[in-house]
């Protein structure tokens, strides 16, 4: 595996339909090539803007195809070697979680990370020789401090947390078949 480290990327999903109707305005940079984000305040445009440093950095012109090639990839293509792999989403409501991992189907270039990964790993299981798989996915959801199961059968219903910190009690695997 290339990397053990965990990396921290930072995505500006591209404005929707609303923020389009509402005239609003975009008040983050990027600097990809750096990995910096800039956020001005609109209150305060002679102020300079606040800059931040991430190991990523994706503006919105940047797709997901690009996104996945150049940090979830690497990462699926450990996990078909036998290492354990996790991404994880993380922001406030609206801020393009779901654009991102679970993408949308036009253009195709902004599919998400999520269906990516499948593909990706499933071309692997295809092509691999006298070798066997299992493979095991949990999709959850943790939002407000409650986490849901996403793969349940009732995606509404709360899961508990063990008493031994960060352990999950119960959550669906699915196991697919892999032929």
């Amino acid at each position: 595996m290339a990397s053990e480290a965990v990396k921290v990327i930072v995505r500006c999903r591209p404005m929707n339909e609303r923020e389009k109707a509402l005239s609003c305005q975009a008040v983050v940079g990027m600097d990809s090539p750096r990995g910096q984000c800039f956020i001005q305040n609109p209150g305060a445009t002679d102020e300079p803007p606040k800059q931040f440093t991430f190991d990523g950095a994706y503006y919105e012109s940047h797709n997901t195809e690009q996104i996945y090639n150049e940090i979830a990839y690497p990462l699926v293509e450990g996990v078909t070697e036998g290492y354990n792999g996790t991404i994880f989403a993380y922001g406030q409501t609206g801020s393009g979680k779901s654009f991102t991992m679970q993408g949308i189907v036009d253009p195709p270039t902004q599919k998400g990370i999520i269906p990516r990964a499948f593909e990706h790993v499933f071309e692997s299981v295809q092509c691999a020789e006298n070798t066997k798989f299992l493979v095991r996915v949990s999709y959850l959801e943790i939002y407000n401090e409650d986490i849901r199961d996403l793969l349940g059968a009732d995606t509404k219903q709360k899961l508990e947390i063990g008493s031994y910190g960060a352990f999950i009690t119960v959550v669906s695997e699915c196991f697919p078949a892999v032929h």
